[in-house]
């Protein structure tokens, strides 16, 4: 399935999906029916990456449960809004997609009504980490529409996909905190948790599951999904810190505000061009001119040349798995594409 058609067909779903919701939240109260409608907002503007992957996944293998399909693609979707959302709380993160994210959006409102700023970051915050377990509510939901002979191994793929997410997340704010340890190592099994799973792994092996591949499909895609995970999160990384803000919709100063320990830091680490400079990091108000100070060191340190190698790395290790797999070969032709995307990405 082309990127537009499940676009639109997953799209439509997620219309119904909002409009419903809206509907029954509007007699409820004012400030829930916004809520819903900011949740629907931030479900627009995104790639649909983990819908194509299930939805093109089901069609390599024959699957013809359309109907199905689109429900759990749609699934997917929200269950990636919902993360991001509760991302952006803990991240305190203001912007997502080039606009304000639901908790800053609700954070504006009383901020704007007078309130203090205690208030505000508090309504902002629990406004996002309630509208986050909403959608983490709904994707399971969707998921328990499709049809009664695959609902169960579907609901079990959703349910370790945010098992293993939960644990990435855990170690990603253990890491920022310093309560545990950020090595390379570390810090990639991180990666392989919190995104690969979900994003990728889940998605490929939903949709072989939904067309009944069977079980050895299922551990192959799971490799499959783990290394084009790790490739897309190493690329983020240094879009997050070297990207162009307009591009991405995110901050560039943000990762090196909050103090991420990305691979780009664990690589820059010990080396006295970051170590001139690593006060820096994590300081909540660095500004632009400090961030530039903190990007310079991990140039000089090779923190991003080691990063930007090892995304080539990763690349090839990714085809490389894909090539030797038994997959359909239109599926291994279009995750082989996604590889090369997923390296070169801007945005």
């Amino acid at each position: 399935m082309t990127e537009t058609l499940a676009r639109d067909a997953v799209d439509a779903v997620l219309t119904d999906f909002f409009e419903d919701r809206i509907r029954r939240a509007t007699p409820l109260a004012e400030h829930y029916a916004l809520l819903w409608r900011r949740l629907a907002r931030s479900s627009e503007g995104g790639k649909r990456l983990r819908p194509r992957l299930l939805l093109n996944t089901h069609a390599a293998f024959g699957g013809t449960h359309l109907e199905d399909a689109t429900t759990a693609a749609a699934a997917f979707e929200l269950l990636h809004t919902a993360l991001l959302l509760h991302d952006d709380v803990m991240d305190q993160d203001l912007s997502r997609r080039g606009r304000p994210t639901v908790s800053a959006e609700f954070a504006n409102d009383v901020a704007d009504d007078g309130l203090s700023p205690g208030v505000a970051a508090a309504w902002g915050d629990a406004s996002g980490i309630l509208g986050g377990d909403l959608l983490l509510s709904a994707a399971h939901t969707l998921v328990g529409r499709v049809r009664p002979e695959v609902r169960a191994e579907l609901s079990d793929i959703v349910d370790e996909s945010l098992f293993r997410a939960a644990a990435g997340e855990h170690e990603d704010i253990a890491f920022g905190l310093g309560t545990a340890s950020a090595t390379p190592e570390r810090v990639v099994r991180m990666m392989e948790n919190k995104t690969a799973g979900y994003s990728f792994a889940a998605p490929l092996r939903a949709g072989a599951a939904l067309a009944g591949a069977g079980a050895d499909v299922s551990i192959e895609l799971d490799r499959v999904g783990i290394a084009l995970g790790v490739l897309y999160q190493l690329r983020d990384d240094l879009l997050g810190v070297f990207g162009d803000g307009d591009r991405t919709g995110k901050s560039t100063t943000s990762d090196l505000r909050q103090g991420k320990r990305t691979l780009l830091v664990a690589f820059a680490e010990g080396q006295p061009a970051w170590t001139a400079v690593r006060h820096l990091w994590g300081d909540p108000q660095l500004d632009r001119a400090g961030a530039g100070l903190l990007r310079d060191a991990l140039v000089a340190s090779g923190a991003r040349d080691q990063t930007t190698e090892l995304v080539d790395v990763m690349r090839r290790e990714a085809i490389a798995v894909i090539g030797g797999s038994a997959l359909p070969t239109s599926l291994r032709r279009e995750l082989v594409g996604l590889a090369d995307t997923l390296a070169e990405r801007e945005s």
